[in-house]
């Protein structure tokens, strides 16, 4: 059986790889409400050759925001793709304010004058005049805010600024509103083997949206890298104490999550994949219209996570006893 490599961005008919790579790690140090909101420090000529080895094994779906190191995500991606724009596909985020000085994330703005402002910084440190598919990062907005954001977006579209565009949230309802929108084609949703999705799923399936899945590792915790008494060092957003982290508490593994992924450790390695692979494989055999985007600083990690492809999405069998003991876990929790 030949494994499809590729899938298609929702209803804007862009082809990418159907693994893609999240660039937030390789943004380097910034806060958030005054916390760490990165990796920990970086090596922008590693980060360069793992994007390049990115494009060489195929993957072409590439996620970054302007929050990401207040800009430097964007900056080092845009370097990397100096001489390969073509053989990219971008996605990048706005909403987020920010001060590139004291790399710190402000507030919130996705009013239609701040979207032409920040698209038009985007776009200069990504060395391109076009940007694949525009997101929103702010998952909750008031209606009309959003409407406003929508409706500038669709501007951007047809100035040719944007080729499509989206928005990271986990509220399906909301996003649904947006589907009226022409250029509306992709949600990204926390999604990975400890946190379904369905509705935001069922919404893509229905209007033929792409679902671009962050933290499909739970930062991490899904590569089985980790132990009860691994302890991450302070400047790791996993370290800071935001009440959004779930799967690490104060830079320590939460032990029920390492208990889990030693319960299905055997599963995930079905075929020979490592337990990241087998955790991108549950997310391909999700839905069709998944995109995983796995964070990295390292060619390591980069050939590591693009090689689920060659294996592709996890039998159905193996996805039904992963669920089966996930389930009993759970309710014995």
């Amino acid at each position: 059986m030949t494994v499809s490599k590729k899938r298609i961005l929702g209803r804007s008919g862009i082809k990418v790889s159907a693994i893609g790579l999240g660039c937030w790690a390789i943004g380097g140090p910034f806060t958030l409400d005054g916390r760490p909101d990165g990796y920990g420090d970086v090596d922008d000529a590693q980060s360069t050759r793992a994007i390049e080895l990115a494009l060489d094994l195929g993957g072409t779906l590439l996620d970054t925001a302007d929050a990401y190191g207040t800009g430097h995500s964007e900056t080092v991606l845009g370097h990397a793709l100096r001489h390969r724009r073509a053989e990219a596909v971008i996605a990048t985020k706005f909403g987020y304010t920010y001060d590139e000085t004291t790399k710190a994330l402000l507030a919130i703005d996705v009013s239609p004058a701040y979207i032409d402002w920040a698209s038009a910084q985007s776009l200069k440190r990504l060395r391109t005049d076009y940007i694949d598919l525009y997101q929103i990062h702010v998952g909750d907005l008031p209606d009309d805010a959003a409407d406003a954001a929508g409706e500038a977006l669709e501007r951007l579209a047809e100035q040719g600024r944007i080729r499509a565009w989206g928005w990271s949230t986990d509220d399906a309802q909301k996003a649904a509103r947006m589907v009226r929108f022409p250029h509306f084609t992709a949600i990204q949703q926390e999604l990975n083997v400890f946190r379904d999705g369905p509705d935001v799923l069922d919404l893509c399936a229905r209007d033929n949206l792409a679902s671009l899945n962050r933290s499909p590792l739970a930062m991490g915790m899904l590569t089985g890298k980790f132990s009860a008494s691994s302890r991450l060092p302070g400047d790791d957003v996993r370290a800071a104490g935001h009440s959004w982290v779930r799967h690490f508490h104060d830079g320590k593994p939460r032990r029920e999550y390492v208990a889990r992924v030693e319960a299905i450790r055997d599963l995930l390695t079905t075929g020979g994949r490592t337990p990241a692979q087998g955790a991108l494989g549950w997310i391909l055999a999700r839905s069709p219209h998944t995109l995983p985007i796995p964070g990295f600083k390292s060619e390591a990690q980069v050939r590591e996570n693009l090689g689920a492809l060659a294996f592709g999405p996890l039998p159905p069998d193996v996805m039904a006893q992963i669920d089966a003991i996930l389930d009993k876990d759970l309710a014995h929790a």
